[in-house]
């Protein structure tokens, strides 16, 4: 007799629940600007949210066409997200130095693992998207 494993339906909104609690603690007495590692863990989000899009849309391609196509698109959305707060990381400055200029040193660890991170997510992407698809305006 096979037994049925139900999926684990309370971790999204478990999920959302802490980015609301997040931003309802910190937003109003916290910096004016979002820290590098507030950007690195919001990165960390929307790659987790990629993966996890991208996973749906698979499974649904061959099933249900018309959900696939959505979620593909929202894979892409996500992975736009995902690039611009890449962007925004490496635009903040380092606490070291408030001018941004660090004498030319490269961001080492743990400040490259942001890079690594949004590299596979572009792989991924990649792989399923075309460049249009990728397209968007920067600021």
């Amino acid at each position: 007799m096979a037994h049925r494993t139900e999926p684990a339906e309370g971790f999204i909104p478990f999920a959302t629940a802490a980015l609301d609690f997040h931003q309802a603690l910190n937003i109003p007495t916290g910096p004016l600007v979002a820290d590098r590692a507030e950007l690195d863990s919001l990165h960390g989000h929307f790659t987790a949210l990629i993966r996890l899009l991208d996973a749906q849309t698979e499974r649904s391609r061959g099933l249900v066409p018309g959900v696939a196509r959505p979620l593909a698109s929202a894979r892409t959305r996500a992975w736009q997200v995902a690039d611009l707060l890449h962007t925004a990381f490496h635009a903040v400055p380092h606490a070291d130095n408030a001018t941004g200029s660090r004498t030319g040193l490269p961001d080492g660890a743990p400040e490259l693992s942001i890079c690594r991170r949004h590299q596979q997510a572009s792989l991924l992407l990649r792989r399923r998207a075309t460049p249009t698809d990728l397209r968007h305006n920067r600021p």
